[in-house]
């Protein structure tokens, strides 16, 4: 059973707008790419994309298991997930923004060991695996069924929004990166932006219990 429609296009609506904030792993790829070239800085991106395949995992397991354990355990999870989100939104809307790429000559290393790297640093961050255990139950139909199906899809979409996003972030970092240096408020509205979904998805869920 796949997601719906509207289903499918909140949750991309809103994970493109998470993932083009400015945060360590796109600033991180804009930085390579501008140092090393767009090849490298794509190499990297995409390993940080597809390191969200071990959270979706996670989270698939993690969900499915407090489903079948506790409906009440999982609305607990929801109700955390969403006070959660409101601290990261409201985190983004009082951000001055300010962020800079740093693009730095820095020895070369090979397209692999980038997207190894890059792999390697997302799988183990511990912020986002909270992240997809917050994010993703928001965006899934109890009463549909097929809990552990629906959050499988929902991970996997948001690797895909990634994988082509930091692609293109490698590809353009250049041009992109000397942007967001001469215009500082450029990500502070960004931060603005997810700021403002984070809240409304945060608030959504504790009040429509």
């Amino acid at each position: 059973m796949l997601i719906g429609l509207g289903q499918f296009l909140a949750f991309l609506g809103t994970a493109v707008a998470v993932t083009v904030s400015p945060g360590p792993d796109n600033l991180m790829v804009l930085s390579v790419g501008m140092s090393r070239g767009r090849r490298q800085g794509m190499a990297f991106g995409l390993g940080c994309a597809l390191g969200c395949l071990s959270h979706t995992i996670l989270a698939t397991l993690g969900v499915s298991a407090l489903i079948a354990a506790s409906p009440l355990a999982f609305m607990i999870l929801k109700v955390c997930g969403g006070l959660y989100l409101i601290w990261l939104g409201v985190s983004a809307l009082r951000s001055r923004g300010g962020a800079r790429v740093d693009g730095a000559a820095v020895p070369d290393e090979s397209l692999a060991r980038l997207f190894g790297k890059g792999l390697f640093a997302n799988s183990i961050n511990p912020k986002v695996v909270l992240f997809f255990l917050s994010f993703l139950p928001q965006f899934v139909i109890v009463a549909n069924g097929h809990v552990s199906w629906q959050t499988a899809q929902l991970g996997l979409i948001f690797t895909a929004q990634g994988c082509v996003l930091f692609g293109l972030l490698g590809y353009f970092s250049g041009a992109i990166g000397k942007w967001i240096n001469v215009n500082p408020r450029a990500g502070l509205w960004l931060d603005r932006i997810a700021g403002t979904i984070f809240v409304g998805l945060g608030l959504r869920l504790i009040i429509a219990r």
